[in-house]
C-alpha cells in the first residue's frame, strides 16, 4: 500500500486558504482535510465530526496527555488541535492530508512529521490584506488591527515554509498549490 503526504497550510487570516484548500479538494481526488477537535461550543449551523470535533476541557486533556494530537493551541479560551490518529490513518491510506493552522501548530507538525510539506500561503501586500479583513464587513476595528498584527509575526517566518505561494490571482494560485500537492503525491508513489 503506497503512504500518502501531510500538508501544512499556513498563512495570515485573509490570505485565502480556506479558499484554496477548497479548490485543491476539488482537483486532487485523494486530498482528505483533517478535522480539528476543539473545547468551544458549536456554533448555529456547525456539525459535530464535520465543522469540528466537539470536546470537552477533560477528553481535550486526556488527548493531550496521551499525545492524540499533532499540535494543539488556546485561541479566545478555547482550545483548538489536530487528532493524530485520522491523520495518520489518512496517511497510511495513502491520501493527501491536509491541514489548515496556523504557523505556530505548523512548527508543533513538523517536530512530529520532520516529512510534512509546510505550505505558507500569503497575500500580495499587507495593504491587501487589510482590505480583504474590511472586505469581510464582520471584523471590528480591534480585531482587525490584532489580525494585522498577526499577519506581521506569521509573515516574518515565511521563509520557514517549504514552499511560499502568494495569494494574487485566485486560479494560478490555486494551480501552484494542486501542481506542488500532485508532485509530493507523485513523489511518493514512485
Amino acid at each position: 500500500m503506497r503512504a500518502g503526504n501531510l500538508f501544512v497550510i499556513s498563512g495570515p487570516s485573509g490570505a485565502g486558504k480556506g479558499t484554496l484548500v477548497a479548490r485543491l479538494l476539488h482537483e486532487v481526488p485523494d486530498a482528505w482535510v483533517s478535522v480539528s477537535v476543539t473545547t468551544r461550543l458549536p456554533r448555529e449551523g456547525e456539525v459535530d465530526g464535520i465543522h469540528y470535533q466537539f470536546a470537552s476541557g477533560e477528553e481535550f486533556q486526556r488527548l493531550v496527555n496521551e499525545d492524540g494530537l499533532l499540535e494543539w493551541a488556546t485561541y479566545g479560551g478555547n482550545r483548538y488541535g489536530t487528532p493524530r490518529a485520522s491523520v495518520e490513518e489518512h496517511i497510511a491510506r495513502g491520501d493527501q492530508v491536509i491541514l489548515e493552522i496556523d504557523v505556530q501548530g505548523g512548527f508543533q507538525v513538523r517536530e512530529k512529521f520532520p516529512a510534512a510539506h509546510l505550505v505558507f500561503i500569503e497575500p500580495p501586500s499587507l495593504e491587501e490584506l487589510e482590505k480583504r479583513l474590511r472586505g469581510r464587513g464582520t471584523e471590528t476595528e480591534e480585531a482587525v488591527a490584532a489580525r494585522m498584527e498577526t499577519a506581521r509575526v506569521e509573515l516574518s517566518r515565511k521563509m520557514e515554509y517549504d514552499i511560499r505561494l502568494v495569494n494574487d490571482d485566485l486560479d494560478v494560485a490555486t494551480a501552484a498549490l494542486v501542481g506542488y500537492v500532485n508532485e509530493q503525491a507523485e513523489k511518493t508513489r514512485g
